[in-house]
């Protein structure tokens, strides 16, 4: 699928939206306008598509594995039905050991995934604990990127865990591990920001934040040293694909080079491992 550069849009995380929503889930609805509505409605495999055609987002990763519903075959049908459209992440406790590793290793293979992620508000071990090491490895060995949820979480469980400094000795240890820190950061966003600038193998992704709310720190990383290291991502159906492309459009970007890397020359590059030829204007696969 060839596209020109500058209409690129990737949103690096979309979840499978099958319904019902969790009762954990229904006490955050409030937080996000038309959340509940997206909840209790569902979107089906066309529904989505008609949802990103309809906002200008090209391709998505989506995730299966992040709740309590088994999404995997709605994700696998998906890769399968639109290959130009989708890859696939899959969430990991690494608490699993050996049979979690062969479960990546055989989604990565043979089922289109290309990103696995890891969430310390789950695990509740923090992410320089030997017990995601493994995993670490794995996706190296893989040549997929690793993400991990960064911040205080929405969820009301203790988020110590997800202090991002625990991924200052991760990057040291697995130097050609591409490392994305997900879900904002805050209040440690500065502390993102520094671990970028040391970290080559480090990147960062705005989900479950609104283009609006992204962290004024990122925003200036983006604007100076940092416009190769950040890309889009919207968490839907926690926030909708027309809300985010709109407001992606709106944002203080210092020119429109930094705006397209943000919004999907970074994640096809990153992600996708797509090329974007300057001279054309097209992005081809690498």
């Amino acid at each position: 699928m060839e596209m020109t550069a500058g209409e690129l849009v990737i949103d690096a995380w979309v979840n499978p939206n099958m319904g019902p929503p969790s009762a954990d889930q229904m006490d955050v609805g409030y937080l996000f306008p038309g959340l509940r509505e997206r909840w209790e409605r569902g979107t089906t495999l066309p529904q989505l598509i008609e949802e990103m055609d309809e906002a200008g987002v090209d391709r998505a990763v989506l995730c299966a594995g992040y709740g309590e519903i088994d999404d995997f075959p709605w994700v696998e049908d998906a890769i399968e039905q639109h290959p130009d459209r989708f890859i696939g992440s899959m969430v990991v406790d690494p608490r699993s050991g050996s049979k979690e590793l062969r479960r990546v290793e055989h989604l990565v293979r043979d089922r289109g995934f290309r990103m696995a992620r890891t969430l310390a508000f789950e695990t509740q071990i923090p992410y320089d604990h030997p017990y995601y090491f493994p995993l670490f490895a794995k996706c190296e060995e893989l040549g997929i990127p690793i993400g991990v949820n960064v911040g205080i979480p929405g969820p009301l469980v203790p988020g110590k865990h997800q202090y991002p400094l625990a991924l200052d000795e991760v990057c040291h240890f697995f130097p050609d591990l591409v490392v994305v820190m997900s879900h904002g950061g805050e209040p440690w966003a500065d502390l993102c920001v520094k671990l970028m600038l040391k970290w080559r193998n480090l990147y960062y992704m705005s989900s479950a934040f609104a283009p609006r709310h992204i962290p004024a720190p990122i925003v200036d990383y983006m604007n100076t040293r940092g416009a190769d290291k950040v890309m889009f991502a919207s968490d839907y159906p926690l926030l909708g694909l027309d809300r985010c492309v709109q407001e992606i459009a709106a944002m203080p970007f210092r020119d429109d080079d930094r705006r397209r890397k943000f919004q999907g020359e970074n994640a096809a590059r990153v992600l996708f491992g797509l090329e974007i030829e300057a001279a054309t204007g097209t992005a081809s696969e690498g």
